[in-house]
C-alpha cells in the first residue's frame, strides 16, 4: 500500500431493517408524495437522537451509511383535514381551535419495502445507544418502525483507485457525481418550529441503479465484502455486493447552541 495512503481504522457497524420506509422529498407538501431512494443525513441523525433518547448537539461528526431496499410501491392513504376556527379564550384573546369542519384528502404516497440501513460510526457511545434504544427507531414516518439486527466492530480499509458507490448520498460539490440531485438538510434544530441546518445539494445514488465509479475518497468493509461473496456462491443468480463507503465529515459546531 502507498505510504501516503490512510491506514485502516476501526469502526462500529450498526445494521437496521424495516418492513417499510419512506423519505419524503423536501418541499413537497400535497399531491403525489414520492420517496427518496436513500435516507438523507437528517434522518440518520434523527435515528441517533432516538437511540440516545435526547437531542445530540454534535460539535462535529463523522459517519458513513449504505442503504438498500427490496421493492417500491404506491399506497393510497386518506388524510383527514380539520379546519380551524377563531374563539375567545378566558383572557378574551383570539385563539385558533379545531372546528367541526372536517374533510378527507386521499393522497398517493410511494414507500419502500424491506429497507436495510448499514451505519458506520466512530463513537462507541453512539453505537452502544442502539443496543437499548430509548425511543422507537424509524426509517421514515411513525409507521416505518426499524429493528436493530446487528452491532459489531469492524475495520474499514481505504479504497485504492476509483470508488464504487451506491445506496448513499454524496455532496454534489466538489464531486459532481451522476444521480438525482436534491437539496437536503444535514440536521434540524430542537426548537418549535424546527429549522433546517446545513442544507446543501447532494447526489442521491439509488441502490436500484448501477454503482457509480468515481475518484472519491472512500472506504470498504472487508467483512461485508466477504459476506456478499459468500452469498453469491450460495445462491445461483444472486448478485449481492458491498459498495464502498463515503464518510461524511459534518461540522456542526455552529449548531451546538440549539441543544
Amino acid at each position: 500500500m502507498d505510504a501516503l495512503a490512510p491506514a485502516p481504522r476501526p469502526a462500529y457497524r450498526v445494521r437496521l431493517s424495516s418492513w417499510t420506509c419512506s423519505f419524503r422529498y423536501p418541499n413537497l407538501i400535497s399531491g403525489f408524495q414520492p420517496t427518496l431512494h436513500v435516507p438523507p443525513l437528517s434522518t440518520v441523525l434523527g435515528l441517533l437522537n432516538a437511540a440516545a433518547g435526547r437531542y445530540l448537539p454534535h460539535q462535529q461528526l463523522e459517519l458513513g451509511y449504505v442503504f438498500d431496499f427490496a421493492g417500491l410501491a404506491v399506497d393510497v392513504e386518506t388524510i383527514w383535514m380539520v379546519a380551524g376556527a377563531k374563539r375567545k379564550n378566558a383572557q378574551k384573546e383570539d385563539v385558533v381551535v379545531a372546528s367541526n369542519n372536517v374533510k378527507s384528502n386521499p393522497v398517493r404516497r410511494e414507500f419502500l419495502f424491506e429497507g436495510h440501513l448499514t451505519l458506520y460510526l466512530f463513537d462507541e457511545a453512539l453505537a452502544a445507544a442502539f443496543r437499548q434504544p430509548a425511543y422507537q427507531l424509524l426509517l421514515g414516518r411513525s409507521g416505518d418502525l426499524a429493528t436493530v439486527d446487528d452491532i459489531r466492530q469492524v475495520t474499514l480499509h481505504p479504497v485504492a483507485g476509483p470508488a464504487r458507490l451506491r445506496g448513499q448520498v454524496v455532496p454534489l460539490h466538489p464531486y459532481y457525481l451522476p444521480g438525482q440531485v436534491q437539496a437536503l438538510p444535514q440536521y434540524f434544530t430542537n426548537t418549535l418550529p424546527r429549522q433546517n441546518l446545513g442544507t446543501q445539494a447532494y447526489s442521491v445514488l439509488s441502490p436500484r441503479e448501477a454503482a457509480v465509479e468515481a475518484a472519491v475518497p472512500a472506504w470498504y468493509d472487508a467483512d461485508a465484502r466477504d459476506e456478499a461473496a459468500a452469498q453469491r456462491r450460495q445462491q445461483v443468480g444472486s448478485r449481492p455486493e458491498a459498495p464502498d463507503i463515503f464518510l461524511h465529515q459534518l461540522q456542526l459546531a455552529a449548531y451546538a447552541a440549539a441543544g
